[in-house]
């Protein structure tokens, strides 16, 4: 009982007589949080101050020696002497578990107390591996590495000592270098000197990289002991990406134009020698960015023939026959097909110009897919019903040789009508309806779309009935190309309609080894310089009537 202000409160709790259970001091906090809360930060501060005697308590238990309690508080003890007794008349809680490890460091205060006391006894700290290192001077970088660096380090060193001046490496001389110590193809070697030096086309004449310089490039990637393509990539990748873009491959191609002896003959036509350009580095991604997002990966860039070809322009001064995206001729036919279908030369095509193909060579519904831009979405910026150069390289190839991944996949979102993965007959058949009535149209006996259909389908083995997914058609080049050839491309269906063994056999033995594309390339480009002789030979004809 007692009284909270006139009112008398009854807290007897029943048969209790009027007075409190009895409980203990560790039950106490359970029905007053105040007071534990209270207890706490006592028990805290006696803790900081009282850390030896504690520390002391714990050893002994560990130890197994018997505990005593004080006779008299050590130091001021906010707690009250009946608090300090029920806390010191049991032994305290410890878990093993939660330990302090010998490795962890204490706070200022806590290491200063344990200083001081005397008896206070703790093993020697865990050693911690070392986590940081200092930048070391490249000149020094040398001592202590390992094996493989300190025999690239003296190779280069070698390399400075016997071609470098003052300044460092010159064009040739770094070149030489990357070439024999770094294994990296001389036109990606000649594009790094730019880069290290920051000069201009035309100005490598006074500059030179010093040796700081490579290694800080050089080691700062990790290319020691990199595999070549990971070198090259490295060395064309600018900093901040992981990827390479278009523009990532100009300064390699200037110097292949400007280095190579096979593309002296373009020295004075630079209009010729950025199409150029362009055109091999959009080849390079067609055949190595295979999804078409324009950035090169270095796992696409290692997959490719790329560094094959890049070595070759080393070896071979012919660059004709670096068929892998270099051959000028392949550029020469690549460009005059453009220029053939671009009749008002703004070096944009529509609808009209590409159906003009190969004299009409494809459908019209597989035209209006094109720009619809199912297969591949146009290059940024293109006027709208317009295709550009660009997309015009990665048709022709794509229509020229369909047994690549590249190709097969870029026709097969053109017929994927509704997108969800799978070719069906009834998509088939609305390609295949124009083609019919083309085939009437030439006097062909045509090929009814159920017989087709059977054919395509013993062809190819898809994996279900009527269904021809993309998996099935890149298993089974290079039928796979007949299965869009019947479909949309007039030429190469009766082509093969008609096709004779024995002259099939001929032309596998006179381009044995060639690609799809390297023989259309080559009849093509045979064609066109025999109508460029004739028109020559016509011209001097005429000019000699003239002047008789």
């Amino acid at each position: 009982m007692f009284n909270r202000g006139n009112t008398r409160v009854d807290t007897s709790e029943p048969g209790t007589s009027g007075r409190y259970p009895e409980r203990m001091i560790d039950q106490l906090p359970a029905n007053y949080p105040c007071a534990k809360l209270k207890l706490d930060q006592f028990f805290l501060q006696w803790l900081s101050e009282h850390q030896d005697l504690v520390s002391t308590l714990v050893e002994d238990i560990q130890a197994g020696r018997p505990i005593h309690a004080p006779t008299a508080p050590v130091g001021p003890s906010p707690l009250s002497p009946s608090t300090a007794h029920m806390i010191f008349a049991s032994t305290p809680p410890i878990s093993p578990s939660k330990t302090r490890s010998p490795g962890t460091p204490m706070s200022p205060a806590r290491r200063s107390t344990a200083t001081l006391g005397g008896s206070q006894k703790r093993g020697p700290l865990v050693s911690i591996p070392q986590f940081y290192f200092p930048t070391q001077s490249t000149s020094n970088v040398g001592q202590g590495s390992d094996p493989a660096t300190r025999d690239f380090l003296q190779r280069v060193e070698a390399a400075y000592k016997t071609d470098g001046g003052a300044a460092g490496l010159g064009q040739k001389q770094f070149v030489k270098m990357m070439q024999e110590v770094c294994e990296l193809p001389s036109m990606v070697a000649y594009s790094l000197f730019k880069r290290l030096t920051g000069c201009e086309a035309g100005e490598e004449e006074g500059a030179a990289v010093p040796r700081d310089t490579f290694t800080k490039f050089w080691m700062g990637r990790g290319l020691v002991t990199a595999p070549p393509p990971k070198r090259a990539f490295e060395s064309l990748r600018p900093d901040g990406q992981d990827y390479l873009m278009f523009a990532d491959f100009w300064p390699m191609m200037e110097c292949v134009l400007r280095y190579h002896p096979g593309l002296e003959f373009l020295a004075e036509t630079q209009e010729f020698q950025r199409k150029y350009a362009e055109t091999v580095i959009h080849r390079i991604f067609y055949s190595l960015n295979k999804c078409g997002s324009g950035r090169l990966s270095f796992r696409e860039f290692r997959s490719g023939e790329l560094m094959d070809a890049l070595y070759a322009l080393d070896r071979e001064n012919d660059i004709n026959k670096i068929l892998k995206f270099f051959s000028y001729e392949h550029f020469y036919v690549i460009y005059c097909k453009f220029w053939e279908l671009d009749q008002d030369h703004d070096f944009l095509l529509d609808k009209t110009d590409l159906a003009h193909y190969s004299n009409c060579a494809l459908s019209y519904v597989i035209v209006d897919r094109i720009f619809e831009e199912a297969p591949r979405k146009f290059k940024a910026g293109t006027p709208p019903g317009k295709m550009c150069y660009e997309d015009f390289v990665w048709f022709i190839l794509s229509e020229e040789d369909k047994t690549t991944d590249t190709a097969l996949t870029y026709w097969f979102r053109c017929v994927d009508l509704d997108g969800d993965g799978v070719i069906r007959p009834r998509e088939m058949l609305y390609f295949y309806e124009e083609q019919l009535r083309r085939l009437e149209g030439w006097n062909q006996e045509p090929v009814q779309f159920e017989d087709l259909l059977c054919q395509l389908h013993d062809m190819l083995s898809p994996a279900k009935e009527g269904a021809f997914t993309l998996r099935d058609l890149k298993r089974t080049k290079p039928q796979s190309g007949l299965f869009f050839s019947s479909l949309f491309s007039l030429h190469k269906f009766v082509g093969f309609e008609n096709r004779d063994p024995f002259a099939q056999r001929a032309e596998a033995a006179e381009f044995s080894g060639l690609s799809d594309w390297d023989k259309f390339a080559k009849i093509e480009y045979f064609r066109l310089a025999s109508e460029d002789d004739q028109q020559d030979t016509a011209g001097g004809a005429m000019d000699t009537d003239e002047q008789i």
